[in-house]
């Protein structure tokens, strides 16, 4: 039930796409190349660094700033999904030991290294990936990717599949209260009782998601997804674009932390 309500959260994603301030006034098409040049930029770097993606973290921070976003309510989500890249980092100070650099005396090996790399990237790109929903909505971005290229039979497939998800936990939140309502102690609770609740939770949520379609169908849909602000590409939209990108180059090519601790110091970087 907390897993359900967690996860039924992300609708409150869109909701906060409905705002009016300078970033939910862009494109979205500028908002999602952005976010494209912003995620390659990061994932592109090399697996024992840490100190050089700190700087990246200044693009959804503006983001959350200027468009006006709950950053208690995005770090909440973000935490919710972290432990998958927790999972996925966990062995590496158990694979890689190789010894980089001491901290007096302590020996600071390249899998722990690679493993806060590893979380670090996780974090930044998901909060950028959040940002841009709650500030284009979901819909903003599959419309903006079609009309980026992207072949509109996949645009339709990845909003539906956003909103099955959706269907999918309304549905086993209502088996799960049901069960619950229905069980005496421990009766109802077993592997048993789950696994029948799967398959019957397949079959409900595919007839409601058939059913949502034809009522979709009777409503005039035909793939084509409408907006309330016109998509236009205009001055702010291509300084948005260039400005930003060109920021995550020089974030690339130059690290800006070991450069600033070698101007502190008086070292040379």
């Amino acid at each position: 039930m907390n897993v359900d309500s967690k996860f039924l959260g992300l609708g409150y994603l869109d909701i906060l796409s409905f705002q009016d301030t300078p970033v939910h006034r862009l494109d979205p098409r500028a908002k999602v190349l952005t976010t494209i040049v912003f995620i390659v930029a990061v994932v592109s770097f090399d697996k024992y660094q840490v100190s050089a993606l700190l700087p990246f973290a200044i693009f959804p921070v503006i983001m959350i700033v200027r468009g006006n976003l709950p950053a208690a309510y995005l770090m909440g989500r973000l935490l919710f999904v972290l432990p998958f890249a927790f999972f996925v980092g966990m062995f590496n100070p158990l694979l890689d030991r190789d010894i980089l650099f001491r901290v007096g005396s302590a020996a600071v090996s390249g899998g722990w290294i690679s493993f806060f790399s590893i979380l670090l990237r996780f974090v930044l790109t998901v909060l950028a990936a959040l940002t841009l929903i709650a500030t284009t909505g979901f819909i903003g971005v599959c419309t903006a990717l079609e009309m980026l290229g992207l072949p509109r039979v996949f645009a339709v497939q990845l909003l539906f599949l956003y909103r099955y998800l959706f269907v999918l936990a309304a549905e086993g939140g209502r088996m799960a209260r049901a069960r619950s309502l229905r069980s005496f102690g421990d009766r109802g609770m077993g592997v048993k009782v789950f696994s029948s609740l799967v398959g019957h939770l397949l079959l409900r949520t595919i007839d409601r998601a058939q059913r949502i379609y034809m009522a979709m169908l009777s409503r005039g849909f035909h793939g084509e997804f409408h907006f309330r602000r016109p998509f236009k590409m205009g001055f702010p939209e291509i300084a948005f674009i260039f400005g930003w990108s060109a920021l995550f180059i020089l974030f690339r090519v130059y690290n800006l932390p070991r450069l600033l601790g070698g101007i502190l110091t008086g070292v040379a970087p």
